[in-house]
């Protein structure tokens, strides 16, 4: 179970995750010490499954991002073989859905031409109808532990 130590270590290091142990510490009232215990203590238990930059697809020249729905089954079905998609870059993200399909897929390109070079690609694997993502009111938002 999380504590409200815990809590508080998972909100600081969700908005940001370059935080030092000494950074964190003073924010969360207690010591270096036993916010590296506690932070290892996360890990371990699978509450903190990584750290990352959050980039801007745009400023790294890929402005085209869409989200792709795709029904497949069988064989060829990404959900049940994401390593069909380990050479497609331009995959971002990949959800599995309950209801009439199966994922979500979320996509990042340099155009236009590049995106339907990527939707041919994806319907090899299965049915596919995507939309074009024109902005994203709520972005990325911190996991606030109950």
């Amino acid at each position: 179970m999380l504590d409200e130590v815990d809590k508080a270590l998972l909100e600081a290091l969700q908005e940001d995750a370059r935080l030092s142990y000494n950074e964190l510490a003073r924010r969360v009232h207690v010591s270096p010490p036993t916010v590296a215990q506690r932070v290892r203590r996360l890990e371990n238990m699978g509450a903190i499954t990584g750290y990352r930059a959050v980039v801007d697809p745009t400023v790294v020249g890929r402005p085209v991002v869409a989200l792709v729905r795709m029904k497949c089954y069988g064989p060829r079905c990404i959900t049940v073989h994401p390593e069909l998609l380990d050479d497609l870059p331009e995959v971002v993200e990949v959800v599995r859905l309950t209801g009439d399909i199966c994922s979500v897929v979320k996509v990042v390109t340099t155009s236009i031409t590049e995106l339907e070079r990527l939707l041919v690609r994806l319907a090899s694997h299965g049915e596919t109808s995507s939309a074009m993502v024109l902005s994203t009111p709520i972005p990325w938002r911190p996991i606030l532990p109950s």
